[in-house]
């Protein structure tokens, strides 16, 4: 039987009880009749649940994925973080440049289990000022095809209180940054009231905030690009940042989408300039689709993101650079999928790294992967820190 991997599956518990066997499994195992060590063990565990989330329809892979970190199931990986990757961004030291994209942990369920998965950092959320259920299901496909998925999920959120309440909950991993990506409820007659909102009740929690300005999902959203709207959003959210009693002020980013031609990356570089906006966030998922992919899902509704968005996303990224002089952070986001793809992203003028897409088809090694082998990219190039490399394309 062929199972169509986007569509109900029935029979799931039994599956899905069968992962977490997989994954819950002791530090050996028997395998080709003779026990294995521990490390080799936790990179076959590694492989195989992911193999097996994806026999999952794709709304039920993430939930379980969400469940396997929340119960602990998915083993820690003990490395030691390499020098030459650590970096100082916004004043702060992060252990390692890679980090999990938003829309993974929407809730901040897990931060706690995707910090031992090796990521330096990770951008929690979207989350909304209050509860709303998203677009309808199906609204997941996986592209398998092409490296690639396509969501229309609209900010499913579980609300900014219930969010606050899980950041109660996490236990300390102060090496470990936590970035909170904020939107607006859906139908909102206030969206900058829906943003202030958000920094009011989290800001207290974030290492950084960004604002999501370029979900393709929710109608009328990605308008406030435009620098007029975007001037107002950034104006407003400063001043809510400015009269609140925390030890330090995040740092406020603003995450931008593919669609922008070059006249209007211009205009969100000069926004970013002149109103003190202290990073950018390039790129979300796309509308457009390339004539190269191969799914029969490819013309379903929705943002995509993998591989295939990779050279535009990294395109955008170099002029936000070239536009900016070097003088706004940016986070590069979109199609990184090896070490090759993210050191290129270094230099063309990310400081730091997201993945999400990558993680479903290569499972939770990419992330060691990626790591090492920018390290050596780094090092092969006479680069003394990380911090060297970023944006060396435009010397």
């Amino acid at each position: 039987m062929i199972l169509d991997t986007n569509q109900r599956l029935i029979y799931v518990p039994s599956i899905f009880y069968w992962s977490k066997a997989m994954l819950g499994m002791g530090v050996s195992a028997v395998m080709n009749g003779r026990k294995t060590k521990k490390k080799k063990t936790s990179f076959d565990l590694m492989k195989s649940g992911t193999a097996v989330f994806r026999l999952l329809p794709t709304n039920l892979a993430h939930k379980c994925a969400i469940q396997a970190l929340k119960l602990g199931l998915v083993p820690k990986l003990a490395e030691i973080e390499d020098p030459i990757l650590e970096t100082d961004v916004w004043g702060m030291k992060f252990v390692n440049p890679l980090g999990m994209s938003a829309g993974f942990d929407k809730n901040a369920e897990v931060i706690n289990g995707v910090s031992d998965l090796g990521f330096g950092f990770a951008e929690i959320g979207t989350v909304t000022p209050f509860p709303q259920q998203g677009n309808p299901k199906p609204n997941l496909f996986r592209l398998l095809e092409d490296g690639a998925l396509i969501n229309r999920l609209g900010f499913p959120s579980k609300g900014a209180e219930k969010f606050a309440r899980n950041l109660e909950k996490i236990r300390d991993i102060s090496s470990f940054k936590i970035g909170i990506n904020i939107g607006i409820n859906t139908g909102t007659s206030d969206p900058a009231g829906d943003i202030n909102y958000c920094l009011n009740k989290l800001a207290g929690y974030a290492s950084y905030i960004a604002i999501n300005v370029s979900c393709p999902n929710t109608p009328g959203l990605c308008a406030w690009q435009a620098g007029d709207k975007l001037a107002e959003l950034v104006e407003k959210a400063k001043l809510t940042l400015s009269k609140q009693v925390n030890e330090r002020t995040p740092p406020l980013l603003v995450k931008i989408g593919q669609e922008l031609g070059d006249d209007q990356l211009a205009v969100v570089s000069k926004v970013a300039l002149n109103y003190g906006i202290d990073g950018l966030v390039a790129c979300n998922t796309t509308v457009k689709r390339p004539a190269t992919l191969r799914s029969n899902h490819a013309k379903e509704a929705g943002g995509l993101s993998g591989s295939p968005i990779k050279k535009q996303a990294n395109q955008t990224l170099s002029k936000l650079f070239n536009m900016t002089n070097g003088k706004v952070v940016l986070i590069g986001c979109g199609g990184i999928s090896s070490a090759k793809d993210a050191y290129e992203r270094i230099k063309s003028g990310a400081s730091l790294l997201q993945l999400y897409t990558a993680l479903i088809y290569g499972g939770p090694n990419i992330i060691a992967e990626i790591k090492k082998g920018l390290a050596a990219h780094l090092k092969e190039d006479g680069y003394a820190n990380l911090s060297d490399a970023v944006g060396v394309n435009h010397i």
